[in-house]
């Protein structure tokens, strides 16, 4: 864009501002409400590229799974295999492209400047649609959330926003999308705030809430617009059944990280294989598209599936063959590179857990437990919350999908049990930003708690008291420093030896046959370390002095001399403390 353009848009936007009087925080607002509103043209657009290639190679839209069971076996696999290999191409192509700046969302907030590269992103936007369309078992947030953070991106980029507005405004983007995505507009502001933001601040918060109400209404005034779940009535739990709820929450908590970790193994096992990536995606969607001859449900995320897990009977061994099928397929589109999000797939997982138990349980107490559907609600959130390291989120996510009361108190112990159970495990998550975030505090407090004993290195240059002047003046030639360590024959600190004392003696050819580094030793001269000091009281000691380096002593009373610390090795560890906290 021109100079002269930049400059008229920067007083337009001035002189409106200060027309209508509006302060940052207000403007702010008012730029939020736009982006919830485009955030939703966003996400609509791309559920409609969804549908526009289930026409285009199929000749219905609507549900995967029944796309899938109304072909033949040789297009459930076809399909699969070719949307992989057009999807790799378009990575390849992308791959390509110049980006100056991190192509994911959450990364752009986070600890980016809010730039989001526009070609790699509809590159990647592309891949995705090839993956999804041709019933590759993935979810189609991922690239909803990021199309609505690009168009925040563009708005802000346009209107010269500073890097923290940016940043904010890209966040409100990302908010309408999850809004737009799963009806769920408190959740979507939670999402944002919990996991992207990692912080719940008014300033932020504000925006982010009124982006996504704005894209909720939105949703609901367009034609074509339904619930992303049907959820049903939720019935009333008896007090002593709220232990089979927080058992629910103890097994999500456990086969969660397991979940992650399967994910993870498959995309090491793909890369291993050091296929072209459009090999790799379609090896991933051949792999699913055998799957779904004899399991049509492997196709698509899995929405349609939860939603006849609530509605409808199941057999266990049904739900359970499922399950595994499901997991598989997940892990070899996720694992071979397909651009998408395991969000959706990760509630699959976790109804069809809650379907199980809740079987299980009505099996052994058929009248004193709820029917397995209310299991199967419940587990979704709690498997979502220990999957993310959200739980607000999640517990928030399904009471709106509910809109019931009843289902508050079972879903908050939930979801809290599993978060507390998979922390407790690794405190791995499915997105990167949380990891990232768990190892910064991690690396505060270990930080915080260091102590002197952590940072002790071996003091080289220690001599005894007897020493002769000829080793005293050696270990000066040998080390290039300006105190030598004394001590006595129980290895006791007595002091220093200055190279000075001895440059001067050696300057003034006096005798020195028979003078000893205990001749020379100054007494309390350097301040002393002991292993108990925090690095805050170390600092203060090497703010007094000049050197690169202090002795450590056992303790007052105890002298013996440990090593020695490097002020390096303090201001690494204040830096590296510093950064953690920024």
């Amino acid at each position: 864009m021109p100079a002269t353009m930049r400059t008229l848009l920067l007083k337009m936007r001035f002189r409106l501002q200060q027309w209508i009087r509006l302060s940052d925080s207000q403007a702010m607002l008012v730029w939020a409400a736009l982006i919830g509103f485009v955030g939703a043209l966003a996400t609509i657009a791309f559920r409609e590229c969804i549908s526009a290639v289930q026409i285009l190679l199929t000749g219905h839209s609507g549900s995967f799974v029944e796309i899938a069971k109304g072909l033949s076996w040789q297009m459930r696999v076809l399909l699969p295999t070719c949307g992989g290999v057009v999807a790799g191409l378009f990575l390849i192509w992308a791959r390509r492209m110049p980006a100056g700046a991190t192509s994911d969302y959450m990364e752009a907030v986070a600890i980016g400047d809010g730039h989001i590269p526009v070609r790699q992103t509809l590159l990647r936007s592309l891949s995705s649609l090839s993956t999804i369309g041709s019933g590759g078992s993935i979810g189609r947030e991922g690239s909803m959330v990021q199309l609505a953070a690009l168009c925040a991106s563009l708005i802000g980029r346009f209107t010269h926003l500073p890097a923290p507005r940016l940043r904010l405004l890209v966040a409100c983007g990302a908010a309408a999308g999850i809004t737009s995505a799963y009806n769920a507009p408190i959740a979507g502001a939670f999402f944002i705030t919990e996991i992207v933001l990692g912080a719940l601040l008014m300033e932020s918060f504000g925006p982010v809430v009124v982006a996504s109400v704005v894209a909720n209404i939105t949703m609901r005034e367009l034609p074509g617009y339904k619930p992303a779940y049907e959820m049903p009535f939720f019935p009333e739990v008896a007090g002593v059944e709220i232990l089979l709820f927080v058992l629910l929450g103890v097994l999500a908590g456990l086969l969660a990280p397991q979940f992650l970790r399967l994910l993870k193994v498959s995309k090491q096992a793909f890369q291993k294989t050091r296929l072209p990536l459009p090999i790799r995606l379609g090896v991933g969607g051949l792999l699913v598209g055998l799957m779904s001859i004899q399991v049509p449900e492997v196709w698509g995320n899995g929405y349609s599936v939860v939603n006849a897990l609530l509605h409808t009977d199941w057999l266990w061994t049904t739900v359970l063959l499922v399950l595994l099928y499901k997991v598989v397929a997940t892990c070899m589109t996720v694992g071979s590179g397909a651009v998408g999000g395991i969000f959706t797939p990760t509630l699959f997982v976790g109804a069809a857990i809650g379907l199980l138990f809740g079987d299980v349980a009505h099996a052994l107490w058929p009248h004193a437990v709820s029917w397995p559907f209310a299991y199967a609600m419940v587990g979704m959130g709690a498997f979502l919350a220990a999957a993310t390291n959200a739980p607000l989120m999640a517990i928030l996510m399904i009471f709106e999908m509910t809109l019931s009361y009843q289902v508050v108190l079972p879903l908050m112990l939930s979801c809290v049990v599993a978060y507390v159970v998979a922390r407790s495990l690794d405190g791995d998550s499915m997105y990167e930003i949380t990891l990232k975030r768990h190892r910064d505090a991690a690396e505060r407090m270990r930080l915080r708690g260091t102590h002197m004993r952590d940072l002790i290195r071996p003091a080289d240059t220690v001599l005894q008291s007897d020493a002769p002047l000829s080793a005293v003046t050696q270990m000066f030639l040998t080390h290039p420093v300006k105190y030598i360590y004394i001590v006595d024959q129980e290895q006791r600190f007595l002091g220093v030896v200055a190279l000075q004392d001895v440059t001067s003696l050696l300057l003034d050819k006096n005798d020195t046959e028979t003078k000893r580094a205990g001749d020379f030793i100054r007494s309390h001269f350097l301040h002393e370390v002991t292993p108990e000091m925090s690095l805050g009281e170390a600092l203060q000691l090497f703010l007094d002095h000049q050197g690169e380096r202090l002795p450590v002593i056992a303790s007052v009373e105890d002298r013996r001399l440990l090593g020695a610390v490097f002020k390096t090795s303090l201001l690494e560890a204040y830096f590296r403390l510093d950064q953690s906290d920024n």
